[in-house]
């Protein structure tokens, strides 16, 4: 919420500045050498007086001083940005934090060290400047410098690490490492803590890695039972329901359809999620998943048909479309419009489903075997297909009821309010994988809390739609629907000042989006998300590692920090006896620079971080769904069998502790 109102505050400082041009800073740049093949990029700004620029390392408020790199070659960063002067603090109401800023002077430092004779930097600084009356927009310096250096012949022996970060357990006891001094590796190959350890894992397993194919069936299959329970496959349910009953059609014609529908719904998903992962690797699922561009549309395409079932408009298709699909439906059945509606299905499912059967096409990519992960899709579309085929042939039952009246339209206004409330999710998936922060935990609350109200307000008589009948009246069922939902409206609301709600934790943001929090929860956070850095910290401590391959858009791992994470057990063995390391493989955050690898002779190129941890996960883990936790000792080896979603709290612990035992530092 902060960072929305300093976009807000600066987007009016530059409308009330618009009729006068200021320029209140005035940046020098140098490049000072120093011994040992490093340097120093200084920018020194002179300010105007009342204007202040901000410090580094703001979050939340206002616009901080940062280094951004455009192409350096050559050299490489040496720790974060640093500040130099008369640094000075000041609580400020407006933005209800305290802020660092500079007066008069501002000196900027960033360190880089030469990794070539020939190098090239191109990088700027990007600065927030602000007076007691308005803010300027982010302002830049721009370096760019090309030469050549001699390189003496030791490298790195002296350097400085003033960087830290700082870990505290629960006996409050700090321990501090200099993460700056691990940059991220290009070479990910050649790295050790890089190599591959699927067969150690395997070993491990009570499941051989030569899992039969039988088994890899029934996996899909129970995965395809277990995608109906996912919050982007629930919304195609009520469209499901919606579609085929407004369909008038004999009890046989109805089964042929229903039959058509499931079928297509395997077909499309064997065909699309081979195909998609041969072409661009058993992670493109994952990015598909938290695409920005795919979870709005849906979002949008959720948001329209609430607004139809609602009564705002019907869904329809132009008079001359009409008459030409009724014209072939007599010939074809129909066949073309049940097929794009499954196709809605799978594309609309895959924001949740796109992990899941990532796991069954890994092997694609891990092992080449075409033949199990061919197998484990059939198995996951046939579980996926049945309970849809059902719900295809259901609305020709609920035609031959009699006397329905309106409670139909009840069903649908009721199924409009949960589109709308799983609209969110796909803009939140959205919103935490690029980092907008527009939907922060509260703020996705506060909607959710307005939403089920209204529909306790809607079962209970008090609103009424265009749809509905003058004489709309409660009955038995709707009034004990409507005290539910009052109740699950109430249940919500302890969580706009902190309260975990574990009961949907699965759908809201997570904790550390929330600004405002006065109830205290004991949620683990990792203290790394980097996995070079955690790895030189563990080696540093001699401490058995963590990995929690995670996602922002990860259902099933945010349940699992609510529900086992908060454990004190649990808690105290992941704070003071691992070192815990959160990958994020949905993280859009660009890496500074791309890296090309190779996988089975086919390359492809890491633009992000995401990137980079899903790549990891598959080439050295052999998986690709979260969550996905697996215990290593400093050197990347495992130390006991991976687990992934499970929320039996003892078997956790018993996990945890066989990887203590097994570990020798």
């Amino acid at each position: 919420m902060k960072r929305i109102y300093a976009l807000l505050l600066v987007f009016v400082s530059v409308l009330s500045a618009s009729a006068q041009m200021v320029d209140p800073v005035h940046f020098t740049t140098q490049l000072k050498e120093l011994t040992n093949n490093e340097a120093e990029i200084i920018f020194t700004g002179k300010i105007d007086a009342g204007w202040h620029v901000y410090s580094t390392e703001l979050s939340g408020g206002p616009i901080p001083a940062t280094f951004n790199k455009v192409k350096m070659e050559g050299v490489e960063t040496i720790g974060k940005l640093k500040h130099r002067g008369n640094e000075q603090k000041k609580f400020d109401k407006l933005f209800d934090m305290e802020v660092r800023f500079f007066e008069n002077t501002a000196t900027f430092v960033q360190k880089v060290k030469f990794t070539k004779e020939k190098y090239l930097i191109d990088c700027y600084l990007e600065f927030g400047t602000c007076n007691d009356e308005m803010c300027m927009p982010p302002s830049s310096v721009e370096f760019k410098k090309t030469g050549n250096i001699t390189l003496s012949p030791k490298l790195g022996d002296d350097r400085e690490l003033n960087d830290s970060i700082k870990i505290k357990g629960q006996n409050d006891t700090i321990t501090t490492f200099n993460a700056d001094s691990v940059p991220l590796s290009p070479n990910l190959g050649g790295d050790v803590l890089w190599q591959p350890v699927t067969k150690e894992l395997h070993a491990f397993s009570d499941t051989p890695a030569d899992t039969s194919l039988w088994y890899i069936f029934l996996a899909g299959l129970l995965g395809g039972f277990l995608a109906l329970l996912t919050p982007c496959v629930w919304p195609i349910i009520p469209m499901t329901v919606s579609f085929f009953l407004k369909r008038n059609k004999e009890r046989s014609k109805a089964i042929r359809e229903a039959l058509t529908y499931g079928l297509s719904i395997i077909i499309i998903y064997v065909f699309l999620g081979l195909l998609v992962t041969l072409l661009f690797g058993a992670n493109a699922l994952n990015a598909l998943s938290t695409n920005a561009w795919f979870n709005i549309f849906f979002a949008l395409l959720l948001i329209v048909f609430a607004a139809s079932f609602f009564g705002a408009f019907e869904l329809t298709l132009p008079a001359s479309w009409s008459t030409k699909i009724d014209e072939k439906s007599e010939k074809t059945t129909g066949l073309l419009s049940i097929f794009l509606m499954a196709f809605t299905l799978v594309l609309v499912s895959f924001s949740c489903t796109g992990p899941i059967i990532g796991f069954l096409l890994v092997a694609v990519s891990t092992q080449g075997n075409i033949l199990g992960p061919t197998l484990g899709m059939l198995g996951f579309s046939i579980g996926l297909a049945i309970p849809f085929a059902f719900f295809a042939l259901f609305p020709s039952l609920l035609k031959s009821v009699p006397k329905s009246g309106g409670w139909m339209n009840t069903i649908k206004v009721v199924l409009g309010f949960i589109e709308l409330a799983f609209a969110l999710k796909f803009l939140s998936v959205a919103d935490l994988a690029y980092g907008w922060r527009l939907l922060d935990r509260e703020v996705f609350l506060s909607i959710w809390i307005a939403l089920f109200g209204l529909l306790g307000a809607y079962l209970m008589g008090w609103l009424r739609f265009p749809h509905d009948e003058p004489e709309h009246r409660t009955n038995v069922p709707q009034f004990f629907l409507g005290l539910l939902s009052f109740a699950f409206t109430i249940y919500m609301i302890p969580g706009l000042w902190g309260a975990p709600l574990k009961a949907i934790s699965a759908f809201t943001p997570p904790m550390y989006t929330q600004d405002y929090k006065i109830i205290q929860t004991t949620v683990v956070e990792a203290p790394f998300k980097d996995y070079e850095q955690g790895m030189a910290f563990a080696k540093e401590q001699q401490k058995p590692v963590m990995i929690d391959f995670t996602g922002f858009g990860c259902v099933n791992c945010r349940k699992m920090e609510a529900a086992v994470w908060t454990n004190e057990d649990v808690a105290h063995r992941l704070t003071q006896d691992y070192v815990l390391i959160s990958l994020y493989v949905d993280d859009k955050t660009p890496l500074p620079q791309p890296i090309e690898v190779e996988v089975n002779g086919q390359k492809r190129t890491l633009r992000t971080i995401g990137d980079k941890w899903s790549h990891l996960q598959a080439t050295k883990f052999g998986a690709n769904t979260q969550p996905f936790y697996v215990l290593l000792d400093e050197e990347g080896k495992p130390l006991g069998p991976s687990r992934s979603y499970d929320e039996n709290i003892q078997e956790y612990i018993n996990w945890l502790d066989a990887g203590l035992t097994k570990y020798k530092p």
